[in-house]
Protein backbone atom coordinates (compact mmCIF):
# COMPACT_ATOMS: atom_id res chain seq x y z
CA UNK A 1 0.00 0.00 0.00
CA UNK A 2 3.36 2.23 0.60
CA UNK A 3 3.97 2.41 -2.78
CA UNK A 4 0.51 2.87 -4.02
CA UNK A 5 -0.32 5.72 -2.02
CA UNK A 6 2.95 7.19 -2.47
CA UNK A 7 2.30 7.06 -6.28
CA UNK A 8 -0.82 8.55 -5.97
CA UNK A 9 -0.03 11.27 -3.72
CA UNK A 10 2.82 12.43 -5.88
CA UNK A 11 0.84 12.16 -9.05
CA UNK A 12 -2.22 14.54 -7.12
CA UNK A 13 0.25 16.88 -6.05
CA UNK A 14 1.82 17.46 -8.96
CA UNK A 15 -1.12 18.12 -10.63
CA UNK A 16 -1.57 20.50 -8.05
CA UNK A 17 1.39 22.70 -8.93
CA UNK A 18 0.71 21.99 -12.30
CA UNK A 19 -2.66 23.41 -12.10
CA UNK A 20 -0.91 26.69 -10.00
CA UNK A 21 1.54 26.98 -12.63
CA UNK A 22 -1.30 27.35 -15.17
CA UNK A 23 -2.49 30.01 -12.95
CA UNK A 24 -0.10 32.00 -12.51
CA UNK A 25 0.32 32.14 -16.41
CA UNK A 26 -3.32 33.08 -16.91
CA UNK A 27 -2.37 36.78 -18.03
CA UNK A 28 -4.43 39.70 -17.55
CA UNK A 29 -8.30 38.16 -17.71
CA UNK A 30 -9.32 41.69 -18.86
CA UNK A 31 -7.51 41.71 -21.91
CA UNK A 32 -9.53 42.92 -24.83
CA UNK A 33 -12.18 43.20 -22.55
CA UNK A 34 -12.23 39.55 -21.38
CA UNK A 35 -12.63 38.76 -24.99
CA UNK A 36 -8.67 37.83 -25.62
CA UNK A 37 -9.45 33.94 -27.12
CA UNK A 38 -5.78 32.76 -25.91
CA UNK A 39 -6.51 34.09 -22.04
CA UNK A 40 -9.94 32.57 -21.93
CA UNK A 41 -7.74 29.06 -23.38
CA UNK A 42 -5.25 29.42 -20.82
CA UNK A 43 -8.16 30.41 -18.01
CA UNK A 44 -10.36 27.33 -19.66
CA UNK A 45 -6.97 24.49 -19.06
CA UNK A 46 -6.11 26.15 -15.62
CA UNK A 47 -9.74 25.30 -14.39
CA UNK A 48 -10.05 22.15 -15.72
CA UNK A 49 -6.41 20.87 -14.28
CA UNK A 50 -7.96 22.69 -11.14
CA UNK A 51 -10.95 20.22 -11.26
CA UNK A 52 -8.36 17.12 -11.69
CA UNK A 53 -6.00 17.96 -9.17
CA UNK A 54 -9.39 18.31 -6.69
CA UNK A 55 -10.20 14.72 -8.32
CA UNK A 56 -6.92 13.51 -7.85
CA UNK A 57 -6.72 14.84 -4.10
CA UNK A 58 -9.95 13.17 -3.11
CA UNK A 59 -9.08 10.14 -4.55
CA UNK A 60 -5.91 9.69 -3.05
CA UNK A 61 -7.93 10.80 0.44
CA UNK A 62 -10.88 8.59 -0.47
CA UNK A 63 -8.19 5.47 -0.88
CA UNK A 64 -6.27 5.76 2.55
CA UNK A 65 -9.58 5.76 4.39
CA UNK A 66 -11.01 3.03 2.69
CA UNK A 67 -7.31 0.90 3.33
CA UNK A 68 -7.57 1.60 7.14
CA UNK A 69 -11.26 0.56 6.74
CA UNK A 70 -10.21 -2.66 5.13
CA UNK A 71 -7.56 -3.29 7.17
CA UNK A 72 -9.09 -1.87 11.10
CA UNK A 73 -11.92 -4.32 9.92
CA UNK A 74 -9.82 -7.62 9.03
CA UNK A 75 -7.75 -6.94 12.46
CA UNK A 76 -11.05 -6.77 14.46
CA UNK A 77 -12.31 -10.07 12.88
CA UNK A 78 -8.69 -12.33 12.85
CA UNK A 79 -8.58 -10.26 16.48
CA UNK A 80 -11.82 -12.01 17.63
CA UNK A 81 -11.19 -15.54 15.52
CA UNK A 82 -7.92 -15.81 16.86
CA UNK A 83 -8.35 -14.50 20.59
CA UNK A 84 -5.67 -12.22 19.90
CA UNK A 85 -5.03 -8.97 22.03
CA UNK A 86 -7.21 -5.91 21.29
CA UNK A 87 -4.22 -3.68 21.28
CA UNK A 88 -3.97 -4.14 17.44
CA UNK A 89 -7.22 -3.13 16.48
CA UNK A 90 -6.86 -0.48 19.14
CA UNK A 91 -3.70 0.72 17.09
CA UNK A 92 -5.10 0.50 14.25
CA UNK A 93 -7.86 2.89 15.44
CA UNK A 94 -5.95 5.44 16.59
CA UNK A 95 -3.74 5.34 12.96
CA UNK A 96 -7.59 5.65 11.18
CA UNK A 97 -8.51 8.33 13.35
CA UNK A 98 -5.26 9.94 13.52
CA UNK A 99 -5.56 10.90 9.99
CA UNK A 100 -8.68 11.94 9.59
CA UNK A 101 -8.22 15.50 10.62
CA UNK A 102 -5.79 15.71 8.03
CA UNK A 103 -7.63 14.97 5.37
CA UNK A 104 -10.85 17.01 6.57
CA UNK A 105 -8.51 20.26 6.91
CA UNK A 106 -6.84 19.25 3.56
CA UNK A 107 -10.09 18.76 1.61
CA UNK A 108 -11.89 21.36 2.92
CA UNK A 109 -8.80 23.73 1.65
CA UNK A 110 -8.93 22.60 -1.58
CA UNK A 111 -12.74 23.23 -1.69
CA UNK A 112 -11.73 26.80 -0.53
CA UNK A 113 -9.04 27.12 -3.39
CA UNK A 114 -11.55 26.42 -5.96
CA UNK A 115 -14.48 28.73 -4.03
CA UNK A 116 -11.98 31.54 -4.34
CA UNK A 117 -10.81 30.89 -7.62
CA UNK A 118 -14.46 31.52 -8.96
CA UNK A 119 -14.24 34.73 -7.10
CA UNK A 120 -10.86 35.69 -8.57
CA UNK A 121 -13.03 35.66 -11.56
CA UNK A 122 -13.49 39.32 -13.21
CA UNK A 123 -16.61 37.76 -14.25
CA UNK A 124 -18.26 37.46 -11.29
CA UNK A 125 -19.94 40.08 -9.34
CA UNK A 126 -18.58 38.35 -5.80
CA UNK A 127 -15.60 39.95 -4.15
CA UNK A 128 -13.92 39.47 -1.02
CA UNK A 129 -11.65 42.75 -1.23
CA UNK A 130 -13.32 44.61 1.10
CA UNK A 131 -13.43 42.02 3.37
CA UNK A 132 -9.82 40.69 3.48
CA UNK A 133 -7.90 43.88 1.90
CA UNK A 134 -5.93 42.55 -0.56
CA UNK A 135 -7.33 41.23 -4.50
CA UNK A 136 -9.51 38.02 -5.16
CA UNK A 137 -6.70 36.68 -7.63
CA UNK A 138 -4.34 37.23 -4.80
CA UNK A 139 -6.44 35.75 -2.18
CA UNK A 140 -6.73 33.06 -4.41
CA UNK A 141 -2.86 32.11 -4.80
CA UNK A 142 -2.16 32.92 -1.40
CA UNK A 143 -4.88 29.90 -0.79
CA UNK A 144 -3.39 27.89 -3.61
CA UNK A 145 0.12 27.79 -2.54
CA UNK A 146 -1.19 27.19 1.12
CA UNK A 147 -3.46 24.09 -0.03
CA UNK A 148 -0.74 22.56 -1.68
CA UNK A 149 1.72 23.18 1.45
CA UNK A 150 -0.98 21.74 3.70
CA UNK A 151 -1.34 18.95 1.03
CA UNK A 152 1.85 18.06 1.34
CA UNK A 153 2.38 18.02 4.74
CA UNK A 154 -1.00 16.25 5.20
CA UNK A 155 0.41 13.13 2.47
CA UNK A 156 3.90 13.05 4.62
CA UNK A 157 1.51 11.80 8.04
CA UNK A 158 -0.24 9.79 5.65
CA UNK A 159 2.48 7.61 4.63
CA UNK A 160 4.30 7.49 7.99
CA UNK A 161 0.54 6.25 9.37
CA UNK A 162 0.38 3.20 6.47
CA UNK A 163 3.89 2.49 7.49
CA UNK A 164 2.96 1.90 10.80
CA UNK A 165 -0.19 0.34 10.18
CA UNK A 166 1.60 -1.96 7.77
CA UNK A 167 4.07 -2.94 10.89
CA UNK A 168 0.75 -3.36 13.03
CA UNK A 169 -0.50 -6.07 9.96
CA UNK A 170 2.29 -7.83 9.80
CA UNK A 171 2.69 -8.46 13.58
CA UNK A 172 -1.10 -9.97 13.59
CA UNK A 173 -0.31 -12.55 10.59
CA UNK A 174 3.04 -13.54 12.35
CA UNK A 175 0.96 -14.24 14.99
CA UNK A 176 -2.05 -15.56 13.56
CA UNK A 177 1.12 -17.68 11.88
CA UNK A 178 2.51 -18.51 15.44
CA UNK A 179 -1.20 -19.84 16.60
CA UNK A 180 -2.19 -22.08 13.47
CA UNK A 181 1.45 -23.92 13.93
CA UNK A 182 1.10 -24.76 17.44
CA UNK A 183 -2.49 -26.05 16.58
CA UNK A 184 -0.96 -28.10 13.61
CA UNK A 185 -3.45 -26.59 10.88
CA UNK A 186 -1.71 -25.37 7.58
CA UNK A 187 0.28 -22.53 7.23
CA UNK A 188 0.77 -20.48 4.15
CA UNK A 189 4.31 -20.23 3.21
Amino acid sequence: MKRIFLMLAVLANVTMLIALTLGLKVGDPMKSQGLDPEVNARIGTHILIGLAALTSVTMVYALLFTYFMGTGRWIEETSSAYSLSPTYYEKNQKLKYGVLPGIMIAFLMVLATGSLGAVADPATAASLTSVFGISDSTLHFSMAISTWLANLFVNLTQYLAIAKNSIIVEAVLAEVRRIRIEKGLPVDA
